[in-house]
């Protein structure tokens, strides 16, 4: 049979057994304190009563004048005993100089010797002890009875301690209600007190919170998605190691605002949101990331958690995924087309004219084998060739003509390691689609391809021949969600800005300008370099707005942070 084991007492429950303890050790405390005070103080009140007393019956003419008498107790006895009564005091004790009483509130006694010091009383000095006599401890005080500078007799008067201690009880009754009353009020308190605490602590352990706060450190640094939290004031109260690499903002961020961090705009605008935001894609230094955000309330706004993702490569993949979705597109459209331009080879040798059957077929062919020949011609590199002769087939199922100009040259095995296929694709398949998009629909649809090395740097150019960049719109178009069009399915806007992004990533430029042909023209710049070389890595020129444009023309160049969108 198992054992229970007892569970440990709650953090609340322990707070509230110490605080419980505290309270009343401090009252016992304070109560034994002022006991023992008043106690010390009842005595000193009963000395200076008893030594006044005294001091009265000595000082008194009727009592001196008893003295003188054959008999004193006779005329002292009922004196006293008015005096005691009077005064409230114990006892009043006359006697002479050899401590024979005269009085005593038990007659027996008279007659007997005083119990107690008498000698600083015959030397003239008056002086209180505490001393036990045949009533028990008292306080006393004893002083002389003088005339004409001799002492003449002795009076002591005294309060019994029992009496004191009635006294001191009393007061210390009064104490102990209120001591009660105190610790049952601050018990009250208390408990109140804890019963919140357990509701925030939802009744765990001291043990317990602290297992959990180690978890909740590993989890933290073990999950790779970044997590941000914010305060109702929309500061940073906790960012995990994968939110600062994600946002790229430097280590010790907490305290400050969302709006301090320096991150794109649109990026603080999703966090600076009161309403929550579901899968949004943003950009921020290189990295797309899918941002969530949900408000923490109980029953007002008390911050906001925030959960990001890094989607960079699947980003990459998908704009891959899309280019060769749309070749698939053209190559079955091709194939439809190939399929009726057989049926009519077929049906012209069924006619018998085998000549013109092979005329047709043999002008077909060469035109591909012509389009292929100057695809390949201008841009041997493997990538940028099959991506080019995808989107001239997209290009024209749209009804666009898609050309790589005569100034184009790019040899296989030029391009460096560091710079690689997918972030080409990345480039030159969104500058393609966004000018397709612009074309699309104008008189001689047209849209440029130049592709060349110079000086060390690679020109992709993209030229159309739509309706061109408005100049107010020239930074706008590079920046996330910003587009002229239609929001389609999926939503607009993050074709140039990923461009933007990986231009930035590889240290190049990217400009917008005025196309000859009335459309807008876009440049990309990207320095050449080894992957290992580091040395001319800082020296690219920022002189990315002297880029050639032809005469007349303006060119908006940018270098830098990834937020943008397409035209």
């Amino acid at each position: 049979m198992r054992i229970p084991v007892p569970r440990p007492r709650s953090l609340a429950g322990q707070l509230f057994a110490m605080q419980a303890v505290l309270i009343a050790v401090l009252v016992a405390g304070y109560a034994l304190f002022t006991y023992v005070s008043d106690r010390s103080q009842a005595e000193e009140a009963a000395g200076r009563q008893a030594m006044a007393v005294a001091g009265a019956v000595a000082d008194s003419p009727s009592v001196r004048q008893a003295i003188h008498t054959s008999d004193p107790s006779a005329r002292l006895q009922p004196y006293a005993l008015r005096v005691m009564r009077d005064a409230d005091v114990d006892f009043v004790t006359i006697m002479n100089t050899h401590g024979i009483r005269w009085t005593h509130p038990t007659e027996s006694e008279i007659g007997k010797k005083f119990l107690g010091r008498i000698g600083p009383a015959l030397a003239g000095e008056s002086f209180t002890e505490t001393y036990t006599g045949t009533l028990g401890r008292s306080v006393r005080a004893v002083t002389p009875i003088m005339e004409d500078g001799k002492v003449i007799g002795l009076v002591s008067a005294g309060i019994k301690v029992e009496a004191i201690s009635k006294r001191v009880q009393g007061q210390l009754t009064a104490l102990l209600g209120v001591a009660g009353g105190a610790l049952a009020l601050g018990a009250i308190g208390t408990y109140a007190i804890n019963a919140r605490l357990r509701r925030h602590t939802h009744g765990m352990n001291a043990a317990e919170l602290s297992r959990m706060h180690d978890y909740h450190q590993a989890a933290l640094h073990a999950v790779r998605e970044g997590l941000l939290m914010l305060d109702g004031q929309f500061r940073v109260a906790l960012i995990n190691d994968g939110g600062r690499e994600l946002l790229g903002v430097p280590g010790d961020v907490v305290g400050q605002s969302v709006a301090d961090l320096g991150l794109p705009a649109p990026l603080t605008g999703a966090l600076l949101a009161s309403e929550p935001r579901v899968d949004e894609v943003h950009l921020a230094a290189d990295r797309v990331l899918v941002v969530n955000t949900s408000p923490v309330s109980g029953g007002e706004r008390r911050g906001t958690v925030v959960t990001l993702r890094d989607v960079t490569e699947l980003q990459s993949l998908m704009g891959e995924l899309d280019s060769e979705r749309g070749f698939t597109q053209a190559l079955r459209s091709q194939a439809h087309e190939a399929a009726n331009r057989l049926h009519t080879v077929v049906s012209l040798i069924e006619l018998g004219r085998a000549e013109e059957a092979v005329d047709f077929a043999t002008a077909e062919l060469e035109l591909a084998q012509a389009l292929t020949d100057q695809v390949v011609a201008a841009v041997s590199e493997p990538v940028l060739a099959a991506l080019l002769l995808g989107k001239t087939a997209q290009a024209n199922e749209r009804g666009v003509e898609l050309v790589v100009s005569e100034d184009s040259r790019l040899d296989d095995g030029l391009l460096p390691p560091s710079l690689p296929a997918r972030d080409l694709v990345t480039i030159l398949g969104n500058l393609i689609d966004n000018a397709v998009d612009a074309a699309q629909g104008s008189v001689g649809a047209r849209v440029t391809v130049t592709a060349y090395t110079d000086g060390g740097e690679l020109v992709l150019r993209v030229a159309d021949t739509g309706a061109g960049v408005d100049p107010a719109h020239a930074e706008a178009v590079f920046q996330r969600g910003f587009s002229t069009k239609p929001a389609g399915p999926g939503g607009r806007g993050l074709g140039l800005a990923l461009v933007r992004q990986a231009v930035a990533r590889h240290e190049g430029t990217l400009a917008v300008a005025a196309a000859e042909e009335g459309g807008a023209e876009f440049e990309v710049r990207v320095p050449l370099r080894d992957a290992g070389d580091t040395a001319t890595a800082g020296m690219v020129e920022d002189a990315s707005t002297t880029a050639a444009v032809p005469a007349g023309t303006e060119r908006r160049a940018v270098r830098g942070t990834a937020s943008g969108g397409d035209a």
